[in-house]
């Protein structure tokens, strides 16, 4: 062998190598899924699954504070109704709450006399209740 074949076959790669091509077979992990092409095909089953929920809480204590916020924080949005409690429990489990929606980026909104909206990042909230109109139903009309 010349000196030049064994610089070539030094600098360059030999079919010294065997190579060994494996075929995957892709199968899917959920039995009844839609593929979706380039049509606007959606499947109604992962719509429901992906939707978010509300929860409605009514407390008594502020020891609820925390049920409350354990759901902010799984993105559901919480309606909470404070006419149940205190002044100074409701002052307390309203800025635990504040806090909560202040760390997932959510949002809270007074949408009665005393009862508050607490939406997560995930959800958008549009228009406001306008406070004169509260003062015009505890008027009498």
């Amino acid at each position: 062998m010349s000196i030049k074949n064994k610089i070539k076959t030094f600098f360059t790669m030999d079919d010294e190598y065997e190579y060994e091509y494996i075929e995957e077979e892709v199968t899917s992990t959920q039995p009844n899924q839609i593929r979706q092409t380039s049509s606007n095909v959606i499947d109604l089953k992962s719509v429901k699954a992906s939707a978010t929920k509300m929860v409605l809480y009514e407390p008594r204590t502020f020891d609820e504070a925390q049920q409350i916020a354990d759901n902010i924080v799984s993105k559901r949005a919480v309606v909470i109704n404070l006419q149940r409690v205190n002044h100074q429990d409701a002052k307390r489990i309203i800025d635990f709450l504040s806090g909560t929606i202040y760390a997932v980026n959510g949002v809270i909104q007074r949408i009665g006399a005393q009862t508050f909206l607490c939406a997560p990042d995930n959800m958008d909230i549009t228009g406001s209740i306008s406070e004169t109109l509260e003062e015009d139903f505890n008027k009498g009309w």
